[in-house]
This record gives C-alpha cells, sequence and structure tokens, in this order.
C-alpha cells in the first residue's frame, strides 16, 4: 500500500536526521568545553558562544524532531508526524537563513578574523579573567605556527606586558620601549635548552629573532577558512536538502495514515 512504501523511504531518512542531529550536539558541546578550538579565536569571546548555543539548538531541535518522526511512523499517528514536520521546517528556515548571511557577509570575514585576533592579543591574552582564550591563542600560535595578529611586534602594546590599553599615553610610552616579551608559543618547535626563553625578549624596531614565528596568526587563519568555506556549505547544503526529503515523505505519509483511517 501506499503507506507502506512511504513508511519504508522515510525509515531510512529519519534515523540518519537523527544521527545527524546527534553529530550536531556531541559537536556543539566539544566546542563549547574546549577552549583550544581554533575557530573560537574568529569572533568576539560572547559571539562565538552564542553561535555555539544556537547550533546546540539546532542540533537538539532536529534530534527530537527525528524521534517525532520515528514514533510517528510506528505509531501511525498524523500528531506526531505533523510534529516532525513543524519542528524541521523552523530547523530548516533556521539553516538557510544563518547560510544566506553568512554568504552575505564572506567578504566581510577578513575584517571580522582580523579585528577579534587583534582584540585578542593586545586585550585577553594573559588575563587571568580570560585564561580560555589564553589556552586557545597559545594553540593556534603552536598549530599554525605564527606569532601575534600580524606579527611578533603586536605583543609591544599588548596587556601581556603590562600596558594599560586605556591609556593612549601608556600605549605610546610602551612604543618606545626598548624590549618588549613575547609568548613562549611563539617559538619554533624542537628548540634547544633556553634557546626559547633567551629568544623571547625582542629589541622594538629591531630584526626578528629566527627562532620565532615571524608570520601573523590572522592571515593564516583566515586561509584555515577558506579553504574549509567550500567543504561546510557543501555539508550544510546535504543536510537541508536531507531535512527538504524528509519533510516531503513525512507530508505524503500523514496523507497515506490519513486515506488509510478513511478506508478503515
Amino acid at each position: 500500500s501506499l503507506y507502506i512504501h512511504f513508511s519504508k523511504l522515510t525509515s531510512i531518512f529519519f534515523p540518519l536526521l537523527q544521527v545527524i542531529g546527534l553529530a550536531i550536539v556531541i559537536a556543539s558541546a566539544w566546542m563549547l568545553t574546549d577552549p583550544t578550538f581554533v575557530l573560537s579565536m574568529t569572533q568576539s569571546y560572547n559571539h562565538y558562544y552564542i553561535a555555539l548555543y544556537v547550533f546546540l539548538g539546532i542540533g537538539v531541535l532536529i534530534t527530537i524532531g527525528a524521534f517525532f518522526g520515528c514514533c510517528g511512523v510506528l505509531k501511525e499517528s498524523q500528531c506526531l508526524l505533523v510534529s516532525f514536520f513543524c519542528v524541521i521546517l523552523v530547523v530548516m528556515v533556521a539553516q538557510i537563513a544563518a547560510g544566506a548571511w553568512a554568504f552575505h557577509n564572506k567578504d566581510k570575514l577578513d575584517d571580522i578574523v582580523r579585528a577579534s585576533v587583534k582584540y585578542s592579543v593586545q586585550e585577553e591574552y594573559g588575563q587571568s579573567s580570560m585564561s580560555s582564550r589564553t589556552v586557545t591563542f597559545d594553540t593556534i600560535q603552536k598549530n599554525l605556527k605564527c606569532c601575534g595578529a600580524d606579527g611578533p611586534a603586536d605583543w609591544a602594546t599588548s596587556r601581556f606586558n603590562n600596558v594599560d590599553r586605556t591609556n593612549i599615553i601608556d600605549i605610546a610610552i610602551s612604543s618606545m620601549n626598548v624590549f618588549y616579551n613575547i609568548p613562549e608559543s611563539c617559538c619554533k618547535d624542537e628548540l634547544k635548552d633556553n634557546v626559547c626563553e633567551m629568544s623571547r625578549k625582542l629589541k622594538f624596531g629591531g630584526n626578528l629573532n629566527p627562532a620565532i614565528h615571524q608570520q601573523g596568526c590572522v592571515d593564516k587563519l583566515i586561509e584555515l577558512i577558506y579553504e574549509n568555506w567550500v567543504l561546510l556549505f557543501g555539508i550544510t547544503g546535504g543536510v537541508v536538502l536531507l531535512e527538504l526529503l524528509a519533510l516531503t515523505f513525512s507530508l505524503s505519509l500523514c496523507c497515506a495514515v490519513r486515506s488509510q483511517q478513511y478506508k478503515a
């Protein structure tokens, strides 16, 4: 019968959606609890966590919606199938809106990342209240083999060197300091004992020590994001397509259930 035909199709899509929903929940929880996650540096501290909670909410909704769908098929319940349809429709509209916003603002990505990384270097790194950002930026500098936002010189006027960023005169004076320190994570790998420690004190305006990474992290971060941009949109598009098919089958299944009830 028509109901059996559609129930077989939906028995494939609903569990698959449930797996996707759970994967999103797990990924969100991991990013929320892992302070070393690289993408956290591409936005301000608050915006990053707001985005993660939204992402987590979408995962929970997909999981709940898929559960409604599976129960609706097993119990031949129009109510549960309609609930699935409504939940997934809301999620799909949210995903399309988020994707459209991201694509529209793609050209602004450089400025957003540059501002966020620069702020972290100048204001947040090394501060006791922002320890997670310090750990994250150390991880970025080690893994991407970079130093500072645009280069090691960024550290000369940062709070890491006890510069009062609210005082313009203090910033100007710090720029004239003969020496400034940089984090240990700026050092290249496999250096001999004490080489990193001696290389961390730099002379303002002087030549950079070859033991230190000389490229800034902004360009490397942007490059990393662009490399995965197509993959990200491809995965999002695939999930939306799967949701669209699931919505179509759930609506058809709902009609088949009603038809079956009328015949009964």
